[in-house]
């Protein structure tokens, strides 16, 4: 999995660290947005903090446990989508964000519906998993409009901030496609 162009708009690329600045901007502008969700966001203050999670990615896919990749819309980053692989169980967890201003736009929907047939056809993976908040409604209704099958809740599932929040979890079987 390196870098693909999605449709005419959307392109996937290979998290790399000639990116880091972009990414933290990123981050930086949605700040807000993303930590109602994601516990990271707070240790992200500057792009000097992203050079060694990007050097974790990029040692997850040299050790082919998994990837991660920017989202480009128009041009312009995004967001960005990561995988991890449980070789094992031949299975893929899909982990995700996307800046506030292309929401509701299709661009996370596509670039997965690309990257989902990547993971089935080229990683041979049999299962794929998303977890969301249970507040997270928008979040949600990325796996549903995908065809992903709820499977249950993991009550308390991920501590933010100082509350915990339920995770709903998704699968999607290559059968089902």
């Amino acid at each position: 999995m390196f870098s693909f162009q999605v449709n005419e708009s959307i392109s996937l690329e290979l998290l790399q660290q000639h990116l880091a600045e972009e990414i933290f901007q990123l981050i930086d502008d949605n700040r807000e947005h993303l930590r109602e969700w994601l516990l990271w966001v707070d240790k992200r203050k500057s792009a000097e903090d992203m050079v060694p999670v990007i050097k974790y990615f990029l040692e997850n896919l040299a050790n082919n446990q998994g990837f991660d990749v920017a989202i480009r819309y128009d041009a312009r980053l995004v967001g960005m989508i990561g995988v991890q692989f449980d070789w094992g169980n031949r299975t893929a967890s899909i982990g995700y964000f996307l800046s506030k201003d292309c929401e509701g736009k299709g661009v996370i929907t596509t670039s997965l519906e690309r990257l989902i047939r990547e993971l089935f056809d080229r990683y041979s993976v049999n299962r794929i998993e998303i977890q969301c908040a249970a507040n997270n409604v928008k979040s949600q209704r990325v796996p549903e409009r995908l065809g992903f099958k709820m499977e249950g809740i993991k009550r308390a599932g991920q501590y933010l901030h100082d509350h915990y929040e339920d995770l709903i979890i998704y699968s999607l079987l290559k059968s089902e496609i």
